[in-house]
């Protein structure tokens, strides 16, 4: 199984898992992974839902945190990126039909996996793009899942030199016109450590770069119009009054205040709207908390833990291992 996955000498693959594919809406094959605790008994189950531009390996050291906690981690690469069947012909471009087929695809994931092949409770930790897809499926999440954790998620867009709305607009124009399958802007590759905005570790960048350096497969490069139109529309569903209130799952948004990718304010905006939710700032953070340096990483495990672990006695524990 573990030739599904890959490793680097610096980037082992947890122990304990099994890897496969399923096949996601419309037929297409996505790639998943379950990690088993090698505790006695379980303390749950992690579905962790990656952001855009990632994969399975790159979060190999939050997979081996969490099942050293007890838990067992539940994991895919979304369609079109990474070990997931890619979209277009050119597999670089970053690309999706609706932003629902994500949705799809997780429910799926949930049913078909999950459920019956994990261990309860069950906790979501999402990441960025992940983050944003959850939130937009989670009204109907609350008979399957027990917490949610989204991290950074992707409720704005800065850090560009169009603003989000002028983004938004040719995003849209370029897929009603037939281009929506091109790239909107060029692919410039990977960015040195020292003008990058997703960390401030600089070995954890570089083992993420080595990552794809390795296997080149597993890097996508810019979004396509169609992508970024599908992204706003859903961000623009997300965070109204109306979505959140139907919400119920409990909540905690780790917010990363120095993030130049999703602007702090439109975390700020989605957590005072958000009745079931509590946001916790990571102060100084940039956008990736888990491949941040260690002194914001660690409150965001910390606060992952503490959310996620049933309390001793806890009705949602089950001592299935």
């Amino acid at each position: 199984m573990s030739s599904i996955l890959h490793a680097t000498p610096d980037n082992p693959i947890p122990d304990n898992h099994v890897a496969g594919f399923f096949d996601g809406i419309g037929g297409r094959k996505i790639r998943y992974a379950i990690f088993k605790t090698k505790q006695p008994v379980a303390r749950g189950t992690v579905v962790l839902l990656q952001g855009r531009n990632e994969s399975i390996e790159k979060y190999f050291e939050t997979i081996a945190d969490l099942t050293a906690a007890g838990l067992w981690v539940a994991t895919f690469d979304w369609r079109g990126q990474a070990g997931s069947e890619r979209l277009l012909a050119h597999p670089g471009r970053g690309y999706v039909d609706h932003f629902s087929d994500y949705e799809r695809d997780l429910s799926t994931f949930l049913e078909q996996i999950v459920l019956p092949d994990t261990r309860l409770p069950f906790s979501i930790v999402a990441h960025s793009m992940g983050a944003l897809v959850a939130l937009s499926l989670a009204p109907m999440l609350a008979s399957r899942i027990d917490r949610l954790v989204v991290l950074a998620p992707f409720v704005g867009l800065g850090g560009q030199a169009l603003g989000e709305k002028s983004i938004a607009t040719v995003a849209t124009f370029m897929r009603l016109v037939g281009l929506g399958a091109l790239p909107a802007h060029p692919d410039k590759g990977n960015r040195p450590f020292e003008n990058n905005v997703l960390t401030a570790d600089r070995r954890r960048y570089a083992r993420n770069i080595a990552l794809t350096d390795a296997h080149p497969e597993l890097r996508l490069g810019p979004p396509t119009a169609r992508w970024l139109s599908e992204a706003f529309h859903a961000m623009r569903r997300v965070i109204r009054r109306e979505h959140l209130t139907r919400i119920t799952l409990p909540t905690i948004i780790l917010a990363p205040t120095a993030d130049r990718l999703v602007p702090h304010i439109a975390v700020e905006w989605l957590a005072r709207n958000f009745r079931a939710a509590q946001m916790i700032p990571i102060d100084g953070a940039r956008h990736e908390l888990l491949h941040e340096a260690d002194r914001y990483r660690a409150q965001a495990m910390a606060a992952i833990l503490a959310f996620v672990i049933p309390e001793e006695g806890d009705a949602r524990e089950t001592s299935a291992a």
